[in-house]
This record gives C-alpha cells, structure tokens and sequence, in this order.
C-alpha cells in the first residue's frame, strides 16, 4: 500500500516522518522489485534493472542473454553502473561502476493508481562510443502522471558494435540489446502501470540515429509504436558503417596488431583484447565525420540480423512499418565542431576533400577535388575560410553530421508513404548561453531540444524564458507522446501539420512557435544532388 503524508530528502530519496524511504514493490516476470520515491517528489524510480545479460569472454560480441531471475526482493537502487568505454573522452561526472554486464534499464513511474499509461523509452547518446542510461532524467515528464519513462544501458564502442560478419562477432551487439530492452519492456511494463501497446522511443544524437534505425529494423517491428529521432537520422553519415571490414582492421594497427588481413586472427585479436586496450583511441574526431565503430549492415550468417539491408533501400522500398515521427534539429547542430575550429580552418582551405562525408564516393580523386571545391564554394564562396567563416563553418557541419541526414530521410519517407511526418528546428537560445567564438551571435547547440526536455539539475536557477520553453517542449513533446501529434486538435498552440513532398511544413520551435516552409532551405536540394550521385551504400569487403 502506498504511503501518502509529508515527505523530506535524505540519502537520495524521501522518507516518511517515520524515517522509512517512501516504496513501490512491483513483480515482474524475473521476480519482485522495489523502487523508491525520487527526492524531487512524485516519481517512484526503480534503477539498475537487468533487462538481459552481456556475454562475456570470447563471446562478448554476441548477442545479449535472458536476465537473471530472482526470489528474494530485487532493491532498484544502483545507478552508477555503466557499460565498458572510455570515461577519459567524456565530460561526464561521478563515481561509476563500469563493467561488461551492463546491461540495466531504470523505470521512472509517476505516483498514481492509473494503469495502461504511455510509454517513452529513451535511447542515450554519445555518438555509439560512450554513455549511460540515466545520464538524462525524465522526472519533469513523468511529474506530469502522463508517461512512464525507461531509460537504460547498451554497450558501445568495439564491444557494441564491432562488426565482422562471424559467428562469434555478427555485428550490431549494441542494436540488439536495444531491441532487448524493449522486448523486455512489452513482458513487463504493464506492471509497473505502463501500457504496452503505446510505447514511444526517443533519443538524441546516436541515440536519435538509433531509435530512426529501430524503425526499420525487422526484429524492432511492433516494439513500439511512435518515433522522435532528436538530431540523429538514420541517413547520416555517423549512423552506419560504409565498411565495418576496413575500419576493424585500421584500428587494429593503430593498437599494434599485425596481420590484420587475416579475418580468422582479426576475429582473435578483438575476442583477446582487452576493453582497457580498445578504448584508448578518440574515434569522434575525424574530418570526414566517420566514427569507426557503428551499427552496420550484416552478413546472414543464420542468426537474428538487426539490420539487412543499406537503410536508404529499405526507406525506398517502404519495407518497414510505417509510424508517427516527430524529427528535427538545432539550428546550430554544428557548434558541436567548434573545438576543432582553429586546427581544420587551414586544413579545410588546404585540402577541403577530407572534409567531405564517409558516407560519399568518388570515380577518382578528380571527381571528389571538384565536388569538393563545389562544397567549399556554396558555404563560403571564394573567400579563404578564417575566424570571420566561423558561422559558414557550424552552417557547414551542421548539415553534414546531422541536418541533411533527416532532410534525406523524411524525404524519402514521405514518398515511401509516411504522412505522420512532424518536423521541426529548434532555435531557441537563452540569453545565459555563451557567445560563439569571433562572434557576437548564440545558437541552438547540438541536442539543445533534448536538454530543453529532460531536467537540468536545479531549474529554479534557470532564466524565466528558459524555463518557459521548457514547459512547452514538454507539453508538445508529452502531446506526441500520448496522441501521435505534437499538437493535436483544441490545443492552444499553433496548428503543426505533417510534412509533405517538399519538406514543408516544419515548425519554428523558440520563445514563439511558427510554421515555416522549406527545411534547410536550399542546401537540402543542392546536397540531394550530391548524394544522388556520390552515395556509398555501406557494404562488406572481406
């Protein structure tokens, strides 16, 4: 039975004037579990759940296990558990428990009696390489008694996504623990209050290239049933290796390895490493926007395959299920580059062909110096690029890392028949954030709509405006989430419909919402030429 009285915080969550943590015992199919009341009030918080096991050893690679099962009372309390990467090349903070069965989902439930409540499963970011579940916390969105929010780990880097088309390393191990997760979450969110049959997923990032890659993915196919892709698209260049082989083998002789041409002792070496050993190289820092370790297209060796084909011909195909999206940007997605500004600008006016997408292929070097040129003509005209291209610049690899990815997909998707379609560029920027270097100007930075959504630590400190906004990310974002429609009929926002052929409508989102016409302007059709032409369809070269 619940306990409902005055509360207070202490060690983490709130206790009764009895001294007692405020509880929820819930039984799931592996056996009971209690969370406990979150110190912000209204939200009982279960952490650290097995959703299923990692292999471990020479098959770690593999696909994730069944969870353990229990008798004995499951206490959902651990939260710093986190999957084998590099912490050195994050910003993260806090003391972790990092090891190789990671694989734990937290349930953020909202205290109420309800039952059959919507779902929202977030999938975390950190492009592929690094990050953890509750890294992000929901407690706002279920303050609202609307949703109950998961959130969870999957591993990444080699131990994720290594992919080389054997047996003991198929590929894709991370996509599959998140179809595990949400398998797990169809056996056991009912009883937790949730209902099954509305589940949406979101994330941002690679976590938004994830959920767009789970929609048509087979083995995802009637998991869930909305999709917000939050700066990340299925089409972008960091979303799927164009050749899992090659880069296996490159990052094996950075490690010192030889005879990595043999695939029977590339296999060896990764099974033998050691995670401290493949986590030493920066894999988020190249020119052509490449990150070696991501989901791929795999070979059919007989077993459950994630993804089977290249996604623009499953997108082309219209071989997936249809669902509502709801899918955009920042508009300054490409502040993200602005450590590497002062290093490329030289590199970009010397040699402006390492800078073109992974995801492009050239006849010759001739034919990738000309497209290059064209390139480098459309964002900064004749002019040497130096700090007065610092905004032609974020413009640039806006579009490359994440803006253009999902003006491709949507306008594939709309012609493979998706008119559920809701598009969107978040603009707002508070008056607290910093100005862009050789600047006078600010900008929506990458994931800036996911930041507006999830909590900030302590919001009271946060600038009215910014606050403001964030209640009405919420409210359009929890719309979708409950109705399939970020503003559905009788709502007090302006109407938003879905986009259509032409990549028209999409909303404004700041201070004032507005519809607007023609996403990304005319850089999407210059750059639909160049990929019509110069795609590289991911493929396997042993």
């Amino acid at each position: 039975m619940l306990w409902h009285g005055i509360y207070f915080c202490a060690c983490g969550f709130l206790v009764s004037v009895t001294g007692e943590p405020v509880s929820r015992l819930v039984n799931i199919h592996q056996g009971p579990v209690k969370g406990y009341m979150a110190p912000e009030g209204g939200v009982f918080v279960f952490y650290g759940i097995p959703y299923a096991t990692a292999p471990t050893g020479p098959q770690k690679f593999r696909s994730p296990l069944p969870p353990p099962i229990w008798t004995t009372t499951f206490e959902a309390v651990k939260t710093n558990i986190i999957c084998p990467q590099n912490l050195a090349l994050t910003n993260y903070k806090g003391e972790f428990l990092m090891q190789e069965n990671c694989l734990i989902a937290n349930v953020y439930v909202p205290d109420t009696e309800e039952t059959n409540i919507p779902v929202v499963v977030n999938v975390h970011g950190g492009a592929f390489q690094y990050g953890y579940g509750s890294r992000r916390a929901p407690m706002h969105l279920v303050q609202s008694k609307k949703v109950i929010a998961v959130n969870f780990n999957y591993r990444v880097g080699a131990h994720g996504f290594l992919c080389l088309g054997t047996e003991d390393v198929p590929g894709n191990a991370g996509m599959k623990d998140q179809v595990a997760l949400l398998r797990w979450v169809q056996k056991n969110i009912a009883q937790f209050g949730g209902n099954p049959n509305d589940v949406t997923i979101n994330g941002c990032s690679s976590g938004g290239a994830s959920v767009d890659l789970l929609m048509i993915s087979k083995i995802a196919d009637g998991l869930f049933h909305k999709v917000i892709p939050e700066s990340g698209s299925k089409t972008a260049p960091f979303s799927v290796q164009v050749d899992p082989i090659a880069n296996a083998k490159r990052i094996a002789k950075e490690l010192n390895y030889s005879n990595v041409d043999d695939i029977e002792n590339l296999e060896e070496i990764y099974k033998t490493a050691p995670y401290e050993k493949l986590y030493k190289i920066d894999l988020g820092n190249e020119k052509d926007t490449s990150i070696v370790f991501l989901p791929c297209v795999e070979r059919d060796i007989g077993e459950e395959i994630f993804l089977d084909d290249d996604p623009v011909n499953i997108i082309k195909k219209g071989a997936y299920t249809k669902l509502p999206m709801l899918y955009g940007i920042t508009d300054m997605e490409g502040i993200y580059r602005m450590n590497n500004f002062d290093d490329w600008i030289d590199q970009m006016n010397k040699n402006f062909a390492d800078f073109i997408p992974v995801n492009l292929k050239f006849s010759s070097k001739d034919e990738k110096e000309k497209v290059a040129q064209k390139l480098k003509q459309f964002y900064f005209g004749n002019e040497t690029i130096n700090e007065e291209s610092v905004l032609d610049y974020i413009k640039y690899f806006s579009d490359v890392m994440f803006g253009y990815g999902i003006a491709r997909s949507v306008k594939m998707q709309v012609e493979a028949g998706n008119s559920e379609i809701y598009l969107y560029e978040y603009v707002f920027v508070d008056d607290s954030e910093n100005y862009i270097p050789y600047t006078n100007t600010r900008g929506a930075a990458h994931c800036a709509q996911a930041n507006a959504i999830t909590d900030l630590g302590d919001e009271s400190k946060l600038s009215q405006e910014y606050k403001n906004m964030k209640s009405v990310m919420r409210d359009l974002w929890l719309n979708f989430i409950t109705t399939g429609k970020p503003v559905p009929d009788g709502s007090e926002y302006p109407a938003w419909p879905p986009a259509g052929y032409n990549r028209s409508p999409y909303m404004s989102l700041s201070g004032t919402l507005a519809l607007k016409s023609s996403f990304l302007g005319n850089r999407a059709p210059f750059w639909d030429e160049i990929y019509d032409k110069h795609y590289a369809k991911p493929e396997f070269r042993i």
